[in-house]
């Protein structure tokens, strides 16, 4: 996966990351690259959150005005 389109993909790619590490299964001459796509997952995964949470606060506000009537 270069890029990280898909969130399920991601925090499954990310899950195996981590599960590499846990089990030992790293090489050195992998940990650099698997630390570096992990921490790319994690900010890429951190940025959708934030827009995702802006634009349900952009949202709440017309949704409280459709539930109340107005």
């Amino acid at each position: 996966m270069s890029d990280v389109s898909d969130w399920n993909e991601a925090a499954t790619e990310l899950d195996e990351i981590v599960a590499s590490f846990d089990e030992g299964e790293v090489s050195v001459d992998d940990l650099f690259a698997k630390l570096e796509r992990a921490t790319t997952i994690i900010e890429a995964l951190e940025a959708r959150l934030t827009a995702t949470k802006a634009k349900v606060d952009e949202l709440t506000p017309r949704i409280a005005k459709v539930a109340g009537g107005e």
